[in-house]
């Protein structure tokens, strides 16, 4: 092996190296304290629900016939979601990596149901990261929300002994990629998802906002 080649191979040993001791420090130290694990397992059982809720609670808070602020990222962020998920699964099958709790089954504690899918990149981080850039490009305050909440919902995947650090690293930047792509070439074709949509939802939704105690109105906006 010429030299050049033996240092590409010390460069990916220590880099996988450094991912293991990563994820086993993170892992062991939840599963190892009650008071951590329980919270983390908690979370991992209902946020990806609650974030669901959330960003497509985003298309309601958009007034009826005012401005589709709201109706653009909630829009942006589940179609940038969609690209994320579909180029998860293309990466996925052209790299099989084995979750943890497989290559690692004697050192892993495994906190939540196992996954047979290829551990890398997370679909999880990749959708979560999709949907808080996608919304970060209409609302600075609300996309700094949604990233926080992904990145949560991107560290309990390691804790819980799902994914390595750089299957969520790597399920981020896809994200983020997916974002980039939606909001920016994307654009014109969100713009005329929302209108056609909003054509249906704007009547049925009128009615209920007329209803809506004058105080709430401004929050709405």
């Amino acid at each position: 092996m010429n030299t050049g080649a033996g240092e590409r191979w010390l460069r990916v040993g220590t880099l996988a190296w450094m991912d293991w001791s990563l994820f086993h420090a993170v892992n062991s130290a939840v599963a190892t304290r009650d008071w951590a694990e329980d919270p983390v397992t908690l979370l991992g059982a209902i946020a990806v629900p609650l974030y669901a809720a959330a960003i497509i609670a985003l298309w309601f808070l958009a007034r009826p016939y005012g401005d589709a602020k709201w109706k653009l990222a909630c829009t942006s962020g589940l179609a940038a979601a969609a690209i994320a998920m579909i180029t998860n699964q293309i990466i996925s099958h052209l790299w099989e990596r084995p979750r943890p709790f497989v290559t690692h089954q004697a050192f892993t504690h495994l906190l939540s149901a196992p996954s047979p899918d290829s551990s890398f990149p997370s679909d999880h981080a990749a959708v979560a990261f999709a949907i808080a850039f996608g919304v970060l490009a209409f609302s600075r305050r609300a996309g700094i929300l949604f990233l926080a909440a992904a990145t949560l919902i991107s560290l309990s995947r390691i804790a819980l002994g799902l994914h390595y650090p750089s299957d969520v690293l790597a399920g981020a930047l896809v994200g983020w990629a997916a974002a980039l792509l939606t909001t920016g070439l994307g654009r014109p074709w969100i713009a005329w998802l929302v209108s056609s949509v909003s054509r249906i939802s704007d009547p049925l939704l009128k009615p209920v906002w007329d209803r809506l105690p004058r105080r709430l109105a401004p929050l709405r906006r």
